[in-house]
């Protein structure tokens, strides 16, 4: 019997350390379970049942640490394993048929040397006049499912880039009508499609400050500073801020997560979201050459986002008085991996909290707002994706997703033009229309795990009951079942869904709530009927609501890498459960379209989508009365 290990954890939530990373990966090779020519696709934090997790909260008690692994053989077989870090024991082990897990860091740079050794892939860089392929850049592109069996062949579809000297941006110069079929497996090429020469252009897209010519010169500095210190407290990975409290997790497919929020309302601390990440993302593509239709990556369950995510900068990527989080990951080899300052944290001034002026006493009351943000930013080959929470005195929380980076980039036969994207520049470089979609699986507590949902819109008042023609009022619908959750949003009705606790009720006797509010968003493009929405079901509605069940985590299912399509949202609420008081999880769906624009290249500026929740009958009056004002003195200070 192994001998027991004593977990140094402070919560049951902490991520797992480098210590414990190491320590999963030898207890499965000192078992006999892995050993030579195996790899791994993740080791992550079991994260205990949300019962035992609240109980260690109510008053603390030992608890165990698991770690969930995710392994392939030699010959591509996925294989899944719980290992008790407390025990020093393996203590479930299955094989998982027929799956792929998403392509890891490592196949990043194997592929693309693998590629550079393949003689057809040498023969059609020479059809094109390149023969340095130390310039050549290749893009592990995910291969999806379009009803071909791959024959359990872990497979990419790498896309092609040169750059004209070290330094420069590939993405300028595609080198179009390639795509190279790679088996990950056997790290082999498996064909390379060759649909014709386009010439690659010639034109450079640098951005750097040597590139772009004169700066302006009549932007003064702004600085951040808090001369006493942020108002934020960080024990571990606890944050404590203002009124809010909650825990900051970690995993290499979510990124950031948020766990055990809570709010302290007059001494009460009351709960309101007990887990929050994002749960998937898709960018399809809706260009149909031969290139680009395949073009769908799913970078959380393909790439696994939170590996991706840069080591952030004061300054630059965060402002002010910051404090930054290491993650740590596990590579391809079992060995843990720590990004530094992979998660910034800091408070910023954020305008208007309230205010009104009595013009009779012109005697004014202002209070000024600021949010705490949690954010990481990954960089997901030519694109960068920005993830913030932010956190209110007024009891809201925001998501919000900021999009930038450089477009996916094609190339056009000289003087055409195609009307599934824009033409960038006079050189052929060309950028097809397509979408970011992405889904935030959102495990609701408010004050406690007991909720139901409601839908609530607008309506104009008809009939009798309207004789001026002015009467309009918000109507509420109880959703009973999975079914009835599955909505869209609709700004004309002013459409909003709220969680409401039945058993807890505010000073006017109505049950409390908070409520989702959209911002701008959109709905897919590509037909019904196609490849990619099989996989992508997830995103034909914008609202999804499930009965909490821990194994229930990903919008597209465990595995999109290469599936078929159906799981995950459409499988987990097929039969069509109860969410009337119970644990509710919601599953919002936000997008953001982008037809390029000519202002979009080299590098475009940042676009943004998200949503809100907002206290609705969640306190019994304006929560943030209490904040001082500004300066601190009652009167803010003027300058003649």
């Amino acid at each position: 019997m192994s001998e027991t290990k004593k977990t140094t954890a402070m919560h049951p939530l902490e991520p797992l350390s480098a210590e414990e990373i190491s320590a999963a990966a030898e207890v499965l090779r000192r078992e006999g379970y892995v050993g030579e020519g195996w790899r791994f696709a993740g080791i992550v934090l079991r994260e205990p049942h949300k019962e035992n997790v609240l109980r260690f909260e109510a008053g603390g008690r030992d608890f165990d640490r698991e770690a969930d692994v995710v392994a392939m053989d030699p010959d591509g077989e996925t294989y899944e394993a719980v290992v008790s870090l407390s025990e020093g024991s393996v203590t479930s082990w299955e094989h998982v048929p027929g799956v792929q897990p998403g392509v890891l860091l490592d196949e990043f740079d194997e592929s693309e040397r693998a590629c550079k050794e393949d003689p057809s892939f040498k023969e059609a860089m020479a059809k094109r006049g390149i023969e340095d392929l130390e310039l050549v850049c290749v893009d592990p592109w995910s291969a999806g499912y379009y009803g071909e069996d791959a024959e359990g062949r872990r497979l990419i579809r790498a896309l092609v880039y040169v750059k004209l000297d070290p330094d420069d941006n590939p993405y300028a110069h595609p080198v179009d009508n390639v795509v190279v079929v790679m088996d990950l497996n056997e790290m082999k090429v498996v064909r390379v499609e060759d649909y014709g020469v386009v010439p690659v252009p010639q034109k450079r897209g640098n951005y750097s400050p040597e590139d772009v010519g004169a700066l302006r010169e009549d932007l003064k500095p702004i600085e951040i500073t808090q001369p006493e210190g942020p108002s934020f407290g960080l024990d571990g990975h606890e944050v404590r801020w203002q009124k809010w409290r909650f825990r900051l997790g970690y995993t290499p497919r979510e990124g950031l997560v948020l766990h055990n929020v809570t709010y302290n309302d007059r001494g009460r601390e009351r709960s309101i979201l007990y887990r929050a990440s994002i749960s998937e993302m898709v960018v399809p593509y809706g260009d149909p050459s031969p290139v680009q239709y395949r073009k769908n990556a799913f970078d959380a369950g393909e790439y696994n986002i939170g590996v991706l995510a840069n080591a952030l900068e004061l300054g630059c990527d965060c402002l002010g008085e910051i404090r930054y989080l290491d993650a740590v990951v596990s590579d391809g080899h079992g060995n843990p991996v720590t990004m530094k300052n992979a998660v910034c944290l800091h408070e910023e001034d954020f305008g208007m909290l309230w205010k009104h002026t009595d013009f009779r006493t012109e005697k004014a009351e202002v209070r000024r707002s600021r949010r705490f943000v949690a954010s990481f930013i990954a960089t997901v080959a030519n694109y960068e994706y920005g993830f913030y929470w932010y956190f209110y005195l007024d009891g809201k929380i925001e998501f919000e997703v900021k999009l930038t980076g450089i477009v996916s980039t094609g190339a056009l036969q000289p003087g055409e033009k195609r009307k599934y994207g824009q033409t960038l520049n006079d050189d052929g470089l060309y950028a097809p229309i397509h979408q970011h979609l992405f889904n935030l699986r959102l495990d609701m507590d408010v004050d406690g795990p007991t909720n139901s949902l409601y839908e609530v819109h607008t309506e104009a008042e008809t009939g009798e009951d309207n004789p001026h023609g002015n009467a309009f009022f918000a109507r509420s619908t109880l959703l009973e079942s999975e079914k009835e959750a599955q909505q869209i949003v609709d700004p004309m009705s002013a459409r909003y869904w709220k969680v409401v606790n039945h058993s807890s009720l505010n000073a006017v006797g109505e049950p409390v709530a908070y409520k989702l509010v959209p911002h701008t968003n959109v709905l897919p493009f590509a037909l019904p009927e196609a490849y990619v929405m099989a996989r992508a079901a997830f995103t034909t509605k914008h609202l999804w609501a499930t009965p909490y069940e821990p194994s229930e985590m990903h919008a597209a299912g465990d595995y999109p890498n290469q599936h078929e399509g159906g799981a995950g949202l459409p499988e987990y609420t097929k039969d069509d459960r109860s969410i009337r008081d119970t644990d509710v999880v919601l599953w919002y769906t936000l997008g953001s379209h982008h037809t390029a624009r000519l202002e979009d290249w080299p590098v475009m500026p940042a676009q943004y989508a998200g949503f809100a929740l907002q206290p609705a009958g969640f306190f019994d009056e304006n929560p943030a009365l209490d904040v001082p004002p500004p300066g601190g003195s009652g009167h803010c200070h003027h300058h003649g």
